[in-house]
């Protein structure tokens, strides 16, 4: 609860929240002077509210050389800790661990259970984005669109980028929700693919799911490639 406090108090500030929310969507390091260019501030204002973000470990941050001459830059990122916000503090950490073990304890039969309701959860985030458009047929651009908002959504932090002929739908995601779960229950993984799985499958008439790279693995981001017909 205690710590529930702090951060709310430090995103309680305006500027402070929109300058973690600019930091979320980056996808990397930024430096005092981004953020003070970014938020047309003084860059020692800058400091001050990543300083405060750090505190809370909501940023990490360190000293590097950004290879342009000069003094080396203090860089900052997100924090790898999970940041929730819960009034009273509910433990959903422990509650989704001990769902996890129980499906896993059925065997095989609780595995696929698992699958299965990873893919309908994914389905039904994509129904509540296109249940808010109407008129005639979704086009390639809009399907994305609708991926995009519902990956976003789903705190994610994507990336969506579709070759020329738009059969290949490339995407990563630097933030995993499942991943302090998944550490310790690598089936969560496949889950989570499926999950994917049927975010894609609402659609388009058939896809194809390759994995690249998992954060998991140690990888900076969960890369796939989506291979699509409408």
């Amino acid at each position: 609860m205690e710590q529930t406090l702090k951060i709310t108090n430090v995103l309680s500030d305006p500027t402070r929240y929109y300058i973690y929310q600019y930091i979320t969507k980056r996808h990397k390091e930024v430096t005092v002077q981004e953020v003070a260019e970014n938020f047309n501030i003084h860059p020692n204002v800058a400091r001050l509210h990543l300083s405060k973000l750090e505190d809370v470990n909501m940023l990490v941050s360190e000293t590097k050389k950004t290879g342009k001459g000069g003094r080396p830059s203090r860089l900052y990122r997100l924090s790898d800790d999970v940041i929730q916000l819960y009034f009273p503090f509910r433990d959903y950490m422990l509650l989704s661990k001990v769902a996890i073990q129980t499906m896993l304890s059925l065997g095989e039969v609780g595995k696929q259970a698992l699958f299965l309701t990873g893919k309908r959860f994914g389905t039904e985030l994509i129904e509540q984005e296109t249940a808010k458009r109407t008129g005639d047929e979704l086009n390639f651009d809009e399907k994305l669109t609708i991926l995009k908002n519902a990956a976003t959504l789903a705190g994610f932090y994507p990336e969506f980028e579709a070759n020329g002929d738009q059969t290949k739908i490339y995407f990563q995601i630097f933030n995993c929700p499942f991943k302090e779960v998944a550490e310790e229950h690598e089936t969560v993984c496949s889950m989570h693919h499926e999950f994917l799985k049927g975010m894609f499958e609402v659609l388009f008439d058939s896809v194809e799911l390759l994995e690249k790279e998992n954060i998991i693995s140690g990888c900076d981001t969960c890369s796939y490639q989506a291979i699509v017909s409408n």
